[in-house]
């Protein structure tokens, strides 16, 4: 193709709502979900992946998402600066950190001149507000009355947790520690550097806490789509992380993992599980997203094979990691961008078992666009069972040019109602029997 056309088609793509520069060439498939995915034969895209992404609109009026059958969903808090990731504090008050993709240094071609054009547009990268937010419901109505700058000035905070008197906030440089006084609505002390990350590629960086509270993992994705800068600049990410509290020392838990963003326990086997989003160029629904168990000491294929050890030819291959590859425990189909990842006992929504609530952030590189909601998939006997479910849905306008909305972290409220960041409608919204 010449470049002049190339250049025309990405004009176009810039000027316009979300038009795919290039499509997967053989139609919508089957989305690849649950248990045992019906996965197509992968068809590498070569340089120009299918680019298409709805141009961020945001919510007006008393437009909201649709709950599902037997819910209704509030606004807990509005006017926010791209909330990502949220935490509940043992008071009721919540955390969320406010922060997006960085600018970075600029286009290296067309078609990257083409992605940051159209991350901007739908507000997927841009200044990051680079601030963890506090929200008090005082009255206990289901919205939040305060809103306090509670962190300021760090560096894309995505992952927070409390353990005892110390907060920790995983920005996209460093974890951080703070120290945590219950009630008050700003911390002014610096954060103490517990441990250095590597900023860049996949920039969140999500904690949780064992259940001991000695520990915390950390999920940091990989720098690259598929290893493309060489696997040593991939060190020490595509993996989650153990991060001693007591010792300060930290090893890699676990590997393969291209971008591990939500983290949850599941309390019958207490078994650690993550939702990962796959690499891109290989077709709509290949390889599927997918949630798993992590096993200590486990690899998951990236960037050598995906799902059942099936290998990625773009990739220089190394058979004993193919070899040794897991197989994660259940397909969310492709491109989902599935980043949220919550625990819901059984009773937390009328007619929804216990199982996982996941936020899908939404694709990008898809002809069909896909995720867009706040899932669920049910557990039973400590695995995922069954298909799919929508919580919320209709984050998007039904031509697909413009997202009202797109999901990310989730969390339960103290009154036990389903919390979900929402960073192009700039919301937080509140989940609970109708």
């Amino acid at each position: 193709m010449a470049e002049s056309s190339l250049f025309a088609r990405i004009v176009a793509l810039v000027g316009g709502a979300a038009v795919a520069i290039r499509h997967a060439g053989d139609g919508p498939k089957p989305h690849a979900f649950g248990t045992a995915p019906s996965i197509p034969d992968a068809k590498p895209q070569g340089k120009i992946p299918t680019l298409k992404m709805p141009t961020a609109k945001g919510w007006e009026g008393n437009h909201m998402p649709t709950p599902a059958a037997g819910l209704k969903v509030n606004a807990f808090a509005r006017k926010l600066v791209h909330p990502r990731n949220m935490h509940v504090l043992p008071n009721g008050d919540v955390l969320v950190a406010e922060s997006m993709g960085e600018e970075g240094s600029g286009p290296r071609s067309l078609f990257d001149h083409a992605m940051h054009a159209t991350m901007k547009r739908a507000r997927a990268a841009g200044k990051s507000p680079n601030r963890v937010t506090l929200l008090r419901d005082a009255d206990g109505d289901g919205v939040a009355e305060q809103s306090h700058a509670y962190i300021e000035n760090v560096r894309q905070p995505f992952g927070i947790v409390l353990i005892g008197d110390t907060l920790y906030v995983g920005a996209s440089d460093a974890v951080l520690a703070y120290p945590y006084v219950e009630g008050e609505t700003r911390i002014t002390t610096p954060g103490k550097k517990l441990m250095d990350l590597i900023p860049g590629g996949h920039w969140t960086r999500n904690l949780i806490a064992s259940k001991d509270g000695t520990k915390l993992y950390v999920a940091v994705g990989s720098l690259s789509n598929i290893g493309d800068h060489g696997m040593a600049a991939e060190e020490n990410r595509a993996c989650i992380h153990e991060l001693d509290l007591t010792t300060g020392q930290s090893r890699v838990f676990a590997g393969g993992l291209r971008n591990p963003v939500g983290m949850a326990w599941e309390p019958t086997t207490g078994q650690l599980w993550t939702v990962v989003n796959e690499r891109d160029g290989l077709g709509d629904e290949t390889p599927p997203d997918y949630l798993t168990s992590v096993v200590d000491g486990g690899f998951y294929g990236w960037p050598y094979c995906y799902w059942n050890r099936i290998v990625d030819d773009r990739v220089p291959q190394d058979a004993a990691k193919v070899a040794s590859a897991l197989q994660p425990d259940y397909a969310l189909g492709g491109h989902t961008a599935s980043l949220g990842l919550c625990w819901l006992p059984e009773g937390t929504l009328p007619g929804f078992p216990a199982g996982m609530a996941i936020g899908q952030h939404g694709s990008w590189n898809r002809s069909k666009l896909s995720g867009y909601k706040l899932a669920f998939v049910e557990f039973k006997d400590g695995k995922p069972v069954g298909m799919p479910r929508e919580i919320l849905s209709n984050f998007l306008s039904p031509d697909e040019n413009y997202s009202y909305g797109r999901p990310v972290g989730v969390a339960l409220a103290k009154d036990g109602a389903v919390l979900m960041a929402d960073d192009v409608g700039d919301v937080i919204w509140r989940v609970t029997g109708a």
